[in-house]
């Protein structure tokens, strides 16, 4: 039978044996890995490719490019400005993607995600580890991760940014109000954003932390309720934004490069 050493330096339980599982503990490791590398690669292409990110006619703009602010972006697209220089290594909203990115790498779902998916520490529950010392989140550079709670300031600015790309969408490119595919995407990708950040754990202690007493604070218990029932959807939620973050983009790339028309309901 299977037994644990005692411990190793790091005080994190160590396992003599290679598991203790029967079962097939290295598919959702294996399928997580696959899964956000592919998102990556799809990602990575789109925002280097400079191209096929704006529908003018209905002003779809993919939150890939939003805010558009390099001197290449179409004028249309540019609702902030452009000051960024038309360089092919840099994203035309290289303003935002960094933080984006870093709230999602310091997300805690995602940091049990790619702990386990690539850096097998551990890969599963009772499995061992490859790893000799185990520092966990006090040492350069996962120390860092103790910074998730200012990228999710930085995310609910680019949230309000993305809402307000959906919300001028809605005005056709003749000034006419107007409703298309387009928009019910656009719009579905902002609710799944809105979604996935409120239910961030970061945004569940800043509405309900330090408080002594919930009954003094009725309005912040209210929200507080609110966003724990959101935050025990917080992995469902974290994946189903990358698939609509895809979708949004490859829509409206589909759209923009002339692959199919917008199927409009009203003009």
């Amino acid at each position: 039978m299977a037994t644990l050493r005692t411990t190793n330096g790091a005080g994190r339980a160590a396992i003599a044996a290679r598991t203790l599982r029967t079962d097939r503990w290295w598919i959702p490791p294996l399928a997580t890995a696959v899964g956000l590398l592919a998102w990556i690669a799809y990602a990575t292409v789109r925002v280097f490719m400079q191209k096929d990110y704006f529908v003018g006619d209905y002003h779809y703009l993919t939150p890939f490019y939003s805010p558009c602010i390099s001197n290449g972006c179409v004028p249309e697209a540019a609702h902030f400005g452009t000051f960024l220089p038309d360089v092919w290594f840099l994203p035309y909203a290289a303003l935002t993607l960094p933080f984006l990115l870093l709230f999602r790498f310091t997300c805690y779902y995602y940091r049990k995600a790619y702990y386990r998916a690539f850096w097998f520490s551990p890969p599963a529950c009772a499995v061992a580890e490859p790893h000799s010392t185990y520092s966990g989140e006090t040492r350069f550079p996962l120390i860092g991760q103790n910074l998730h709670r200012y990228f999710f300031y930085a995310a609910v600015l680019i949230s309000l940014i993305n809402t307000y790309d959906a919300v001028v969408a809605f005005e056709t490119g003749t000034g006419e109000f107007g409703l298309g595919l387009g928009n019910l995407v656009l719009l579905a990708n902002v609710i799944a954003l809105w979604a996935y950040t409120a239910s961030c754990h970061s945004c569940r202690s800043i509405i309900g932390g330090r408080l002594n007493n919930f009954s003094e604070h009725p309005v912040r218990y209210k929200l507080w309720g609110w966003v724990s029932r959101l935050n025990g959807s917080h992995m469902q939620l974290a994946w189903l934004t990358l698939g609509t973050l895809a979708l949004t983009d490859f829509y409206i790339m589909a759209v923009s490069a002339g692959w199919f028309s917008d199927p409009r309901f009203i003009n």
